[in-house]
């Protein structure tokens, strides 16, 4: 099964992945995770990444595609693939479908997950993560335990990302909106698309994707 999870930062689309991955099998292909790896994988590949880097180029949709490629052919075993952060525009969107025309793979849904923006303005500037071991907290739903310390590994050194403001995270959105709506109209005039709340329980989410993937 291979799906694509659309939603601006801080919808929870990571979180729903890592979900999805241990209980599926499937496999988070995340266009920055990727892009970092290549960097430090010493490959061919990865030493072009590297340099474009260095520069301040952007890296070009071939290269990406090419890495797309290569993730798809090293875990082919797998329960299927979570495309996260690509595509972005509808050229990626046609460039992922002839690659997966080619690989022999279908795309089985695109999950949407809205968000309410003032909403996710509070929750993202509310979160905080464990600097020793990167467990996120949560102001509002996910506080820092009494003692100051966290829960998954002890240390107590939080820290707040410095973009984490009303200000960078609505640029964020803006950009997000103008690079993907096109995208949203697309898949729904495939009938690919479905719309699940991205602010609900994260046991909702997950609940509301697993009917999606299961029908």
């Amino acid at each position: 099964m291979n799906i694509i999870l659309l939603g601006p930062p801080g919808a929870g689309k990571g979180t729903q992945a890592r979900f999805l991955e241990e209980t599926r099998g499937m496999v988070q292909l995340s266009t920055g995770d990727m892009l970092r790896a290549a960097k430090d994988s010493g490959s061919e590949l990865g030493e072009h990444v590297a340099g474009i880097i260095a520069r301040g180029e952007l890296v070009t949709d071939e290269i990406v595609i090419e890495l797309i490629r290569e993730r798809i052919d090293d875990d082919a075993n797998s329960g299927g693939f979570i495309f996260d952060g690509f595509p972005r525009t509808l050229a990626q969107a046609d460039a992922l479908a002839a690659l997966l025309a080619e690989k022999g793979r279908a795309l089985d849904a695109v999950i949407a997950m809205e968000v309410d923006d003032d909403a996710l303005v509070r929750r993202i500037t509310a979160r905080l993560t464990c600097g020793n071991c990167g467990a996120v907290y949560n102001d509002l739903t996910k506080p820092i335990p009494a003692d100051g310390k966290c829960g998954n590994c002890g240390a107590s050194d939080f820290r707040r990302r410095s973009d984490d403001n009303e200000e960078s995270i609505r640029t964020r959105l803006m950009e997000y909106y103008k690079k993907t709506s096109p995208l949203i109209g697309y898949y729904h005039a495939k009938g690919e698309l479905t719309r699940v709340d991205g602010l609900a329980d994260i046991d909702n989410v997950r609940t509301a994707i697993a009917t999606v993937l299961d029908r």
